[in-house]
């Protein structure tokens, strides 16, 4: 049986890039790695515009956050860097970017802080891209400044330079703002709410500060692996109320951090922007000093300094041994689109959770059917997920996932988890370790074969709250009554139902009209 291949696949675009498999999906569209066979099969990455997203307006922004990256990259190195743009056959735009073979910050920072030294030479190299944002480009012959707008761990990425070293960079201008001189700006909320401004939650006019805020929180995350505030609930509201109302959680003296270290960090998380750094060159120093401070203090050896350019070596070959056997390692959408519908499910419009086995281990997965017409029009829907947790009568988990398209109206994907069983535990632990999951789609008239696959990424406060959750089932005594759970679970779910769509019409009426 042939698989139902993503058509990008293998596909020669521009007559030169030939695409090879899908490495991420966003708000704005898809990212994959691709070779330029103009220039004898260099790697690198091309965005495309989601085909959901194909108006003028959105297509201007697209374009925008090509021209800015492009722009922003030439200025620092501390900036992914785009090659070039253009305009596929099906009139969708996409822009190719150097391929960063790195780590995500946030994938560095999941199970340990940072080390002092390196929090300072990462955290500086993100204030370099910061800075040449906030100082702006020539845009349309005018010096336009940027604000990034969500600054997290997430879109940041480290990799190793054969020159420099370790060097991180600043990934997705996909909602900067460009602040043009004698232009009104329209204002709305864009953003992640755990890394966001008070006064850019409440869709105010940002300036650089902003983003200052959202460094401010990332520096306290890289520094402990927690959150500066954590909300009461972890919806808009409570967002909302915590990046006003709390103060950021102290550092324990025991961390030993340097006094004017954690000073910085709660300046930066200032409510009133005024009281903040009012730039990231006044961040800079502070950061530089401390650094000199750390290298200084650090226990000196009689290595060779040869050693240091030896360490590149590995890289060298790791990298080109994965390019060895790409092909032969199947991609984890390939993995997906080759799982078949469980025998012992029924063929019906049901939600299920699974774990896949993957090269990188096991993934969690929510299997879907649907009509076949109702997967297509899924697939250009907005993901939202959330969780609910009931520990009395039973610890029971609910998985909450939306596709909401305002075309075709919401599709609720409810799914529980019985945190008392040895298939809970182990799903809610996989979902708080990856972050994300995958949503395979079976169609009823095809149940032998997943037809498409999407992707839903999961807050990193909720990925904690689901691990405390599984470490605290395990204590809870076990109940007779699951099903008691469930149903009090569904009760909450219909009235959640109306706040959540409320907050999806919104979201689509700001940024898509």
């Amino acid at each position: 049986m042939s698989m139902n291949r993503d058509p990008n696949y293998g596909r020669l675009l521009a007559n030169r890039y030939q695409i090879a498999e899908l490495v991420g999906e966003g708000a704005m569209g898809r990212v994959y790695r691709a070779k330029d066979t103009v220039l004898g099969g260099v790697t690198v990455a091309i965005k495309f515009l989601s085909q959901t997203l194909l108006n003028n307006n959105m297509r201007e922004r697209f374009e925008r956050e090509a021209t800015i990256s492009a722009l922003l990259g030439e200025k620092s190195i501390h900036v992914v860097r785009v090659k070039d743009y253009g305009v596929d056959k099906h009139e969708i735009p996409f822009y190719v970017m150097e391929y960063l073979s790195g780590e995500s910050l946030s994938d560095i920072i999941r199970y340990q802080p940072l080390p002092l030294p390196r929090f300072l030479t990462l955290t500086r190299h993100i204030c370099l891209g910061l800075e040449s944002a906030h100082q702006g480009i020539s845009f349309n012959g005018e010096l336009c400044r940027i604000i990034h707008r969500d600054i997290k761990p997430s879109n940041i990425i480290v990799v190793q330079d054969p020159t420099l070293g370790e060097v991180a960079k600043i990934l997705d201008f996909g909602i900067a703002k460009l602040i043009l001189s004698n232009a009104a700006q329209t204002q709305s909320f864009m953003g992640t709410l755990a890394y966001c401004s008070p006064e850019q939650i409440e869709g105010k006019e940002l300036d650089n500060r902003s983003d200052i805020y959202s460094l401010g929180v990332m520096m306290y995350e890289m520094l402990t692996t927690n959150m500066p505030i954590m909300p009461q609930n972890s919806s808009f509201g409570g967002w909302y109320q915590a990046h006003h109302e709390f103060q950021p959680e102290a550092f324990d003296p025991s961390w030993q951090l340097p006094t004017e270290l954690t000073n910085l960090v709660m300046s930066c998380l200032s409510k009133k922007r005024e009281d903040r750094p009012q730039s990231v060159r006044e961040i800079l120093p502070i950061l530089e000093t401390l650094l000199k401070k750390s290298k200084s203090q650090a226990p000196k050896t009689n290595a060779n300094p040869v050693k240091s350019i030896k360490k590149v070596e590995p890289k060298k070959n790791q990298a080109q041994a994965q390019e060895k056997t790409i092909e032969a390692v199947p991609s984890i959408t390939e993995i997906c689109l080759k799982t078949s519908w469980p025998k012992d499910k029924p063929i019906k419009k049901i939600v299920f959770a699974q774990l896949l086995n993957s090269p990188v281990g096991e993934l969690p997965a929510l299997l879907v059917m649907l009509d076949y017409a109702d997967i297509l029009n899924r697939m250009s829907s907005i993901r939202y997920n959330q969780f609910l947790f009931l520990n009395h009568p039973h610890p029971m988990l609910l998985w909450i996932t939306l596709l909401y398209n305002p075309e075709f109206g919401p599709r609720w994907l409810p799914c529980y988890l019985d945190l008392k069983s040895e298939k809970g535990q182990k799903i809610s632990r996989a979902l708080s370790v990856s972050g994300s999951y995958r949503i395979l789609f079976f169609a009823l008239n095809k149940p032998e074969q997943c037809q498409n696959v999407a992707i839903s990424n999961i807050e990193p406060q909720n990925s904690r709250m689901l691990r405390q959750w599984a470490d605290s089932s395990k204590l809870i005594p076990s109940s007779r009554n699951p099903q008691l759970a469930k149903e009090l679970l569904r009760k909450e779910l219909e009235k959640l139902k109306p706040k959540i769509l409320i907050k999806m019409e919104s979201f689509t009426t700001k940024n898509f009209n």
